[in-house]
């Protein structure tokens, strides 16, 4: 008589919680793998006025002199703190606390990791903010997602190209707007209109850690996006290249200013 297997429960709503947590989490740390190499690059010319001005101040008695060694030590130590930070603000889990946040902050931020990582692959920027709006989120997370596409936009154009990165508001004025297009080869539209959904990919090479996309970064995306009352839409064109939309309702309270 063959013997019945116990039917495995349902999984709660905590484990499943739980586990939409540590996907989001691996997602944001694969990210930052991807960029892992440049990001090493930044911090080492960061750190190398530092360590020489350092060595010149020590040398040179005159007052003045040293004044101007510090500031520029005082520069390299702001620009190693704001990419350390970054890195950080996107790798450590949080809880999921939102505050006034100023995107076109973020927006540079992200820039910043990811400056020669997009330079290594003849990627350039052109980045444009109208105003600074806030909108009350969790920095961490909506920074994955500007990261996340700004990589995508990369990966579109492996010969080179431009992404745009504009931040603003929409044609109401109600809504947050963050925009990132690229000139890459366009998604054709039965595929534009899977583009969200869990697993689906249109990557079918290795990318930079060797692997083939898993499908996952922009269905992740989209649910963090939309967890913040917000919406997620991509336009694109077979050879013209392709956009995705952020937007996310206005906070008028001003923007907190987030420590590291």
């Amino acid at each position: 008589m063959a013997s019945s297997t116990p039917e495995r429960p349902a999984p709660t709503w905590e484990e499943i919680e739980a586990l939409r947590r540590q996907l989001v989490t691996l997602q944001r740390v694969s990210s930052l793998g991807v960029l892992a190499g440049g990001i090493c690059h930044e911090l080492n010319n960061a750190l190398t006025p530092i360590l020489n001005y350092a060595k010149l101040g020590l040398r040179n008695p005159d007052p003045a002199y040293r004044q101007r060694a510090f500031e520029k030590i005082l520069e390299g130590a702001q620009r190693a703190a704001a990419i350390t930070g970054g890195v950080l603000g996107l790798a450590r889990p949080r809880a999921d606390r939102r505050d006034p946040t100023d995107l076109v902050r973020l927006a540079e931020e992200v820039l910043l990791l990811v400056g020669k990582d997009l330079s290594r692959h003849q990627v350039r920027v052109d980045f444009q903010a109208e105003g600074h709006p806030n909108a009350r989120v969790n920095p961490a997370q909506i920074q994955q997602v500007i990261l996340n596409l700004v990589i995508n936009a990369r990966q579109a154009m492996p010969g080179g190209g431009t992404v745009r990165v504009r931040v603003g508001t929409d044609p109401s004025g109600r809504m947050a707007e963050l925009s990132v297009s690229d000139t890459g080869m366009g998604i054709a539209p039965a595929d534009l209109r899977r583009i969200f959904e869990p697993f689906f990919t249109t990557k079918t090479g290795p990318d930079d850690l060797g692997q083939g996309g898993t499908g996952l970064g922009l269905s992740v995306c989209r649910e963090i996006v939309e967890s913040h009352k917000g919406r997620l839409r991509a336009e694109s064109r077979l050879g013209q290249g392709s956009t995705f939309t952020l937007r996310l309702p206005i906070c008028a309270a001003p923007a907190k200013q987030v420590v590291a």
